[in-house]
Order: C-alpha cells, then sequence, then structure tokens
C-alpha cells in the first residue's frame, strides 16, 4: 500500500504558520508583562520581523539581474502604496532613510514602520485581498497567495496592542541575517499531566525540525549554486584579463610602428636629396606565436611619390588614431566589466560568508532542537511509565468500584429485608396492642404507682440520713464525728481557753491527765 503523497511546499506553510502564531503569541504576553513601550533591541520583536521576512519570501518569483538571480519582497510591499493612500507616508520615509542600499532593506524598514504606525494587518489584508497584482511577484502556490496568508494577517490584529518606538537611522538593515532562533520557542514550561498535550508538543517539535532541515537542505543547495556561480565568474574573469593583456600588447606593438613610421617621413623628407639610397621602414606585425620583423629596401622617390607617400601616411595615421580610440574605448569597457565583476564577486563573497553564518546558526539550533527531542523522547518514555501505572491503579479502582456496587447491592437487598421485617413487627404490634391495650394500660397504672411509692420511701430514707447528719457533732479534741449524745461534755482545751464539746474518751483522757498534772 503507497503512502499519500504529501506535497512539502503545502508543508514549508503550514511550518511558517505556526512559526508565525508562535511569534507574534510570545511576542504579545512578552510585551505585556514588560508593560513598556518596545525598542529594537528586543528579542521577541526582531524574531517577529525575522519571521515575517520569511513569510514574506516564501515563494518569489526571482528576477535575473547581472549579479544573478534577486529575490526581494519590497516589491509586494510597494503595491500596499497603490492601494491604500494612507500606506503612502511610509513608502516615501522608506525611500528618503540614507543608510538603505538594497530592496531588502527597504522592505524591513517598511515593516517596522508599517508596525509602529498599528496599520500592518490592514495593509497585509489589502495586497492579499488583491492576488491578481500578488500573482506578479509570487508563485501560485505561494503563502501569501494561499489560505495561510489571511490567516498570519488576522493574526497580525492582535498586535495593534503593543506600542513600539524603533529607530533606524545608523542600523545596518541591508546586511542583517534572517535566521529564526527556534529555542526561543522550544522552552519547556512544565510538566503537562495530559498525554494529549504532550502528544502535542511532540508533533510541533517534529514539524519544526522537519523545517529546520528542509531550510538548510534549500541553503546548502543556494551556497552550491553560488560556489558555482564563484567558479564560472573566475574563469571567465581569468579569460577577460588575457584579453586585456593581448589587446595591450597589440595596442603597444601598432603604438610603437606607427611612431617608427612618422619618424623615417620626417626625416626622408629632408635627408632624401643627399641620400640615394637607405633603408626606410620598420613593419611589426604581431602574430600568434610571436612578433615577426619585416624589412623592406626604398629608393629615393620623386615629389609625386613623396606626396603619394604622404597622403597614404596620413590615411594610415588617421586609421591607427581611430584603431587606438576603439583600442581604449574596448579597454575602458574591459576595466568596467572587470571593476563591476570584482564588485559582484566582493559581494558574492559577503552573501556565501552571511549564508556559512547563517548554516552554522542553523546547524546549532538544529542541535538544540535534536537535544530538546531527546528530552522530551525520555519525557515522553517516563509519562508512557507514568501512564501504564495510572492505568493499573485505574484498574484495581474499577475492581473495587464493581465490589462496592456488589456490596451496595447486598446492602440494599438487606435494607429491603430489614424493611418488610420491620413492616411485619409493626403489624405485629399493632395486633399485641389491640389485643393486650387494656392490659398494658392497667400494669403502665400500676407501674406508676409503684414507681410513686418508691420515690416517697426514697425521700422518707434521705430525710432520715439528713436529720441524722444534722445531729451528729465533732470532738475538737480528736476531731471525729460523735452522735449528739456521745459529746454532751465540754473542757477547756489546751488550745482554747473556753470550754468545748469532747467525747466520753477524750473527756476520760483529760480529766486524768488534768488530775494529775498541778495547777
Amino acid at each position: 500500500m503507497s503512502l499519500p503523497y504529501i506535497d512539502p511546499i503545502a508543508i514549508e506553510r503550514l511550518n511558517l504558520m505556526n512559526m508565525a502564531k508562535l511569534s507574534i503569541k510570545g511576542l504579545i504576553e512578552s510585551a505585556l508583562n514588560l508593560g513598556r513601550t518596545l525598542d529594537s533591541d528586543y528579542a521577541p520583536l526582531q524574531q517577529f520581523f525575522v519571521v515575517m521576512e520569511h513569510c514574506l519570501k516564501h515563494g518569489l518569483k526571482s528576477k535575473k539581474t547581472f549579479l544573478g538571480q534577486n529575490k526581494s519582497f519590497w516589491g509586494p510591499l510597494e503595491l500596499v502604496e497603490k492601494l491604500t493612500p494612507e500606506a503612502g507616508e511610509i513608502t516615501a520615509s522608506v525611500k528618503d532613510l540614507p543608510g538603505l542600499k538594497t530592496p531588502l532593506g527597504r522592505g524591513r524598514a517598511w515593516l517596522r514602520l508599517a508596525l509602529m504606525q498599528k496599520k500592518l494587518s490592514d495593509y497585509m489584508k489589502t495586497i492579499i485581498n488583491r492576488k491578481d497584482l500578488l500573482s506578479e511577484f509570487y508563485e501560485p502556490n505561494a503563502l501569501m497567495m494561499e489560505e495561510e496568508g489571511a490567516v498570519i494577517a488576522g493574526l497580525l490584529v492582535g498586535l495593534n496592542v503593543i506600542d513600539a518606538n524603533l529607530c533606524m537611522k545608523g542600523e545596518d538593515l541591508d546586511s542583517q541575517v534572517g535566521v529564526i532562533d527556534f529555542s526561543m520557542y522550544l522552552k519547556d514550561g512544565g510538566h503537562s499531566s495530559k498525554s494529549t498535550e504532550g502528544d502535542g508538543q511532540i508533533t510541533a517539535i517534529l514539524d519544526q525540525k522537519n523545517y529546520v532541515e528542509e531550510l538548510n537542505r534549500h541553503l546548502s543547495a543556494s551556497v552550491n549554486n553560488l560556489q558555482a556561480k564563484v567558479d564560472a565568474l573566475e574563469k571567465s574573469n581569468t579569460k577577460l584579463t588575457e584579453e586585456v593583456c593581448k589587446n595591450i600588447i597589440l595596442y603597444t606593438l601598432k603604438s610603437t610602428h606607427f611612431r617608427t613610421c612618422v619618424f623615417y617621413l620626417s626625416i626622408s623628407s629632408v635627408v632624401w636629396p643627399c641620400i640615394l639610397s637607405m633603408t626606410l621602414l620598420l613593419h611589426f606585425t604581431s602574430e600568434t606565436n610571436g612578433i615577426s620583423v619585416f624589412f623592406f629596401k626604398a629608393s629615393r622617390p620623386d615629389g609625386a611619390a613623396d606626396g603619394q607617400v604622404l597622403g597614404e601616411t596620413r590615411k594610415q595615421l588617421k586609421e591607427e588614431t581611430q584603431l587606438r580610440l576603439d583600442v581604449e574605448k574596448e579597454l575602458e569597457v574591459q576595466i568596467g566589466m572587470r571593476q563591476e565583476m570584482e564588485l559582484s564577486m566582493k559581494m558574492l563573497e559577503k552573501d556565501i560568508c552571511e549564508k556559512h553564518d547563517a548554516l552554522v546558526e542553523l546547524r546549532q539550533q538544529l542541535e538544540d532542537v535534536r537535544r530538546l527531542n531527546h528530552e522530551l523522547s525520555h519525557k515522553s518514555q517516563s509519562s508512557e511509565s507514568s501512564i501504564k501505572q495510572k492505568a493499573e491503579i485505574i484498574s484495581r479502582l474499577e475492581e473495587k468500584t464493581n465490589q462496592m456496587a456488589s456490596t451496595i447491592k447486598q446492602l440494599e437487598n438487606r435494607s429491603k429485608q430489614a424493611e418488610k421485617q420491620k413492616d411485619l413487627a409493626e403489624e405485629a404490634n399493632r395486633l399485641f396492642k389491640q389485643e393486650f391495650g387494656d392490659k398494658i394500660e392497667s400494669l403502665q397504672q400500676e407501674v406508676e404507682q409503684l414507681r410513686r411509692q418508691r420515690y416517697a420511701a426514697i425521700r422518707h430514707r434521705d430525710l432520715t440520713y439528713f436529720h441524722f447528719f444534722l445531729s451528729l457533732g465533732e470532738c475538737k479534741n480528736c476531731r471525729e464525728v460523735f452522735c449528739e449524745s456521745c459529746i454532751t461534755n465540754e473542757l477547756p482545751l489546751p488550745s482554747s481557753i473556753n470550754p468545748e464539746h469532747v467525747c466520753n474518751t477524750c473527756y476520760s483522757t483529760l480529766m486524768q491527765q488534768y488530775a494529775s498534772t498541778p495547777t
């Protein structure tokens, strides 16, 4: 069974839309927590502009120039001025900035000014609704041509609550490397207790990893293409240098030949009357293998011959002058092309260095993504083990719940039986009361009389005990309690002068002591 085909461009659009969601959400939350006006150095704001730049670059059509293929999103942004007159101020401000030299820098400045104006969402909706104009700049499957672009434009409405003050003077917007820092969006804020959230996070991480790998592959391919262009330019530069050298040598030889001819002709006009014959002319011709020198002899001409030679010499002089001018023009063209090629070489080397730096950062981010993926795999394994344990606990609880349900059913049956028995007992009690009601009432009356008699007897006994306790007295000498008849004697004690009640035993003892002790 073959797997269904998945369009990689659709995956790129989806990944860019997800990155835009994360960037906008993180920017709004961090800005609200910060509680102040944002500046150019705020990291979440910089990452937002990088993400928007990738979204606007997705599916751009290439334009061929002398330096190669060029992709810039400044062209679509210029359409906003035609569709919305309010955007003319931003476009004019961008064009007036002195430090911007490339369309990429102007596009970045336009995004920053639109955010400060709080009109970025409106402008994006305006150009997305005109797909007939965007088709000139974008491919049919580009993000700005599909529904993901409309989603991103809707998400940008939330940025109207943010206040930003961005100073673009002195900021190098032309040569900035736009690389998304995924580590800002891959931080694990805490362990989730729900397995569905963990699966969603793992899926998002894997999608982001696939996007990074795809972007790395595209960058590697573009670096290889640039390297091939550099090699081709080096070869063409070598060929042009060789041609320029050959042209310079040819021009030098021709100039030397011309000066030699003029010199000999000037001498011949004075010396010809005295000289019969001599060697006149040295002719230099440049060939492929070197220089061939030809000598020829001339006899003394007459006056007509001198005029003819002079006319030919003048004609040759004009031709040599024209040839010299042509060679100089060609030399200037070759020098200009060489300078332009050197400039393009420098720009290509700079672009290669930027791509190399971007590749290094992307590889570092890829390593971070792999590390986070490894950590998430460990966390997923631990969460799976905890889920298994929880499943076992749940199964045990379900068993206990079933047992409790069966017990409750048994108790309900018992309670129904008890209610039935209670009803039977009440019915038996009612029948018993009907049969023995009179006897029960008479017995209750007798019980009430017996209770009253018992209460009266207990009261009489208590009164007797009370009077008995009232009649008791205390011996002031031994401190013991005696009845009233046993403490009738009184004697003065050593501790008191007044006579006190004492028991009979203490009385006899004290009397003996008093009798034996002299007064």
